[in-house]
């Protein structure tokens, strides 16, 4: 969906943000830590004929400006979500929101649901980062920082995507081009990495979601692992949970048919539901 993106001045910053246009259903993409909207093509590319999909990188990832600050706090991302929301003049929205991106995605359905018409969550979490975590994410950040992520993309591919993936032989040109990706990102992603680290719990929140949900999650998802999921869909009265098979923390891209079809089923029946109709 590249060719479809511009630069917005949100926040104070730019944002790298791309927008199918269209008269459709607006659906809002929010990618996960380390990546970009790219994560979401096989989605957009599928879902621009019914509806109008407008995926962001988020500030200090991908295209968009990095801040001069020590963290990229996850109030700062939900921040830069409700004023492009606000900007675009698309709400309510359906969002879809991936690992970090369901963070953003979490505190948008709680705190703002006027601007809410629907979410999917992927891969995601409502506590804060594992205590035991920290230390190993931490060293990771560092290198990161000082030497780039190419130097250690290895030790991530096995947290961002599961074994079916990382082992099936015929998609060793889809493991080298997504390794690629994870290398290419700039030094100063350790400030983004920093605010995903540092967290606050989103549970406390879960309770004031009136939005329907989905969560989907990849059962051999080793990041935020299924219990995870679990409890969201516990804490969110009406949600419904589905496990994404041989799927790992990036099943949009481990899982592109099963993930799109979950996800245009889902829509179609929100659709149905709130407007009476099937447009």
């Amino acid at each position: 969906m590249s060719d479809t993106g511009q630069y917005r001045r949100i926040n104070g910053g730019r944002l790298w943000v791309e927008d199918t246009g269209g008269n459709g259903p607006p659906v809002l993409f929010s990618h996960g830590l380390l990546w970009s909207s790219r994560m979401f093509d096989a989605q957009v590319a599928s879902l621009r004929s019914r509806y109008r999909c407008i995926a962001w990188d988020h500030r200090g990832q991908g295209r968009s400006d990095v801040p001069a600050v020590r963290a990229i706090s996850m109030d700062d991302c939900y921040a830069d979500a409700v004023a492009l929301i606000e900007q675009l003049d698309v709400a309510p929205v359906h969002l879809v929101g991936l690992s970090m991106g369901g963070f953003v995605a979490m505190r948008l359905a709680a705190r703002r649901p006027d601007l809410v018409r629907s979410c999917v969550l992927l891969e995601t979490s409502a506590e804060a980062e594992p205590a035991e975590n920290v230390p190993r994410y931490r060293t990771l950040n560092r290198v990161a920082r000082w030497f780039g992520l190419r130097v250690v993309a290895g030790r991530v591919m096995p947290i961002m995507f599961g074994t079916t993936f990382l082992r099936d032989p015929a998609r060793a040109a889809e493991r080298t081009l997504w390794q690629s990706r994870l290398a290419q990102n700039r030094r100063d992603i350790w400030r983004a990495v920093n605010g995903v680290i540092e967290r606050e719990p989103v549970m406390p929140e879960l309770g004031r979601i009136t939005a329907p949900t989905l969560i989907m999650v990849g059962d051999e998802d080793v990041a935020t692992v299924p219990l995870k999921a679990e409890r969201i869909h516990a804490a969110i009265r009406g949600s419904e949970l589905v496990r994404i098979p041989q799927a790992g923390h990036t099943s949009s891209v481990e899982q592109p048919d099963v993930v799109t079809t979950t996800i245009a089923a889902w829509l179609e029946r929100v659709e149905q539901h709130q407007t009476g109709h099937i447009f």
